[in-house]
C-alpha cells in the first residue's frame, strides 16, 4: 500500500506541476502533437480507415475514404493527403487534424485545380477538429453533378476549425447544420464558390463564434446565419466579430447578391468589429431574421469605387456600392459606432471586385500603422477592427 500511495503522490505532484506550467503565457494556444495511435503507413489508402496519418508522410487517396462511427482519423503536423479521381473523405467518427503553424497538414487533389476532389463530408461525424491545415480545390461534383461542400457537418457535435487555409472550392467552404457548438477562428478562405456558395454557412441551431477570419472573393456571402424555416427553434446564435470580408458576392451577381454578413430565418447574430470592403452588399439583416435579439455595430464599410457595373445579368445593373453597405430591403441600419466609407488602409489592396474561382489573393489585409480601424472596436471583442489586430489575438496568416 505504501508504494501505491507514494506513486499516487508522485503522480499528483506531476499533474500539479503541469497545471502550474499552463499558467505560463508561452504555453497558451499550443496544439499538442498526437502520438501515433494505429499509425497509417504512407502510400495509397482507400475504403475504411482509422488511425494516425504520420508527420511528414504522404498519402494518396485512390477511392472514397470512410471513417466509421467510433473510429478516429488523426493527422500529425506535416502530413500530406493527395486525393485522386474526385474521391471524398467521409467521417462518421472523429476527425482530428492537428497541424502546426510551421508544419500544416495538406489536403489537395492530384491535379490541383478547383473542384477536383470531393471534400470532407463530416455530416454524421462525432467530433471535428481542424487546426493549421490547407484544404484546397475541393467541391468536386456529386453523383447528380452538383458541387460538394469543402467541409460539411450536419450533427449535434463540437466543431473546431482554426488557423486553416481553404481555397478554390465550388460551393460552401464551411457548412454547419444542426445544433453544433462551433469555434471557427483565424481561417483564410480565398476565391471559392464557382457561381454559388458561402464561405461560412451556419444553420439549424448552431451556436458559437466566427472570428478573425479572412474571406476574399467568395461567390456568395462571407458569413451567413440562418435557423430553419420549418423548425425555428433552437435558434442559430453566433458571435461574428473581427472578420475581414473583401470582394465577396460578385460571381453570384444581382439575381442573388452575396454579402459580407447576412442574418435571416430566425437566426441571431452579434456582429461587431468586422471590415467589409468591395462586397456586393455589406450587412444584411433580413426581415425574417431575429431583429429583436440581433445586435451589431463598430463595423467598417468601404468601397474603392462609387459604383460598379454588374455584367452577370442582362441588361447590366449599376450597383451603388455605398447604398449597399446596409441594403434597403433589409432591416439593418448604420450604427453610430460604424465607420462608413472609410478606407481601412490595408497594407496592400488592388481594389478588386470580380475575380474567377481559383484566383490567387494578391493582397495583404494587415492594417497599416495609423489605420482608422485600430482602436475603434467594441472592446467586448477586441479594441481593433478586422482579422489582423494589434494585440496578436487575430489571424496568424
Amino acid at each position: 500500500m505504501k508504494n501505491r500511495f507514494s506513486l499516487l503522490v508522485t503522480g499528483l505532484a506531476f499533474v500539479a506541476a503541469l497545471a502550474s506550467c499552463s499558467k505560463n503565457e508561452s504555453t497558451k494556444n499550443v496544439t499538442p502533437v498526437l502520438p501515433p495511435s494505429h499509425p497509417i503507413t504512407a502510400g495509397n489508402i482507400s475504403g475504411f480507415v482509422k488511425g494516425t496519418l504520420l508527420a511528414g508522410s504522404t498519402y494518396t487517396v485512390t477511392a472514397d475514404l470512410t471513417v466509421k462511427k467510433g473510429d478516429t482519423l488523426a493527422a500529425q503536423p506535416g502530413a500530406i493527403v493527395v486525393v485522386k479521381g474526385d474521391s471524398q473523405i467521409t467521417v462518421d467518427g472523429v476527425l482530428q487534424v492537428l497541424g502546426t503553424q510551421t508544419k500544416p497538414v495538406y489536403f489537395n487533389s492530384d491535379v490541383q485545380t478547383p473542384g477536383s476532389w470531393g471534400g470532407l463530408a463530416c455530416d454524421s461525424a462525432q467530433a471535428v477538429t481542424i487546426k493549421w491545415a490547407h484544404i484546397d480545390n475541393a467541391g468536386g461534383p456529386d453523383p447528380t453533378g452538383s458541387p460538394r461542400k469543402t467541409v460539411s457537418v450536419v450533427s449535434q457535435i463540437a466543431v473546431d476549425i482554426e488557423d486553416s487555409w481553404i481555397t478554390n472550392g465550388q460551393d460552401d467552404e464551411i457548412s454547419i447544420r444542426g445544433t453544433a457548438k462551433i469555434t471557427i477562428l483565424r481561417n483564410t478562405i480565398v476565391s471559392s464558390g464557382s457561381t454559388d456558395g458561402e464561405a461560412i454557412n451556419i444553420k439549424d441551431g448552431a451556436t458559437g463564434d466566427v472570428a478573425y477570419n479572412v474571406v476574399f472573393s467568395q461567390a456568395g456571402t462571407g458569413v451567413k446565419l440562418e435557423t430553419n424555416a420549418t423548425v425555428p427553434f433552437p435558434q442559430t446564435i453566433v458571435n461574428v466579430y473581427n472578420n475581414t470580408l473583401v470582394s465577396n458576392g460578385w460571381r453570384r451577381g444581382a439575381a442573388e447578391p452575396g454579402r459580407g454578413v447576412s442574418i435571416g430565418v430566425n437566426a441571431i447574430g452579434h456582429v461587431y468589429n468586422n471590415i467589409m470592403v468591395n462586397d456586393y452588399q455589406g450587412f444584411e439583416l433580413f426581415t425574417d431574421g431575429d431583429a429583436k435579439n440581433t445586435t451589431y455595430g463598430n463595423n467598417l464599410f468601404f468601397a474603392t469605387a462609387t459604383t460598379f457595373v454588374d455584367k452577370t445579368v442582362t441588361p447590366t445593373v449599376t450597383v451603388n456600392l455605398a447604398a449597399n453597405f446596409y441594403p434597403s430591403d433589409g432591416l439593418g441600419k448604420a450604427q453610430g459606432t460604424d465607420l462608413i466609407s472609410v478606407d481601412p488602409l490595408f497594407t496592400s489592396f488592388n481594389g478588386s471586385f470580380v475575380l474567377p474561382n481559383g484566383a490567387a489573393n494578391p493582397n495583404d489585409f494587415h492594417l497599416k500603422t495609423g489605420s482608422p480601424a485600430i482602436g475603434k472596436g467594441n472592446t467586448t471583442y477586441n479594441a481593433d477592427l478586422g482579422a489582423y489586430t494589434s494585440d496578436g489575438k487575430g489571424n496568424k496568416h
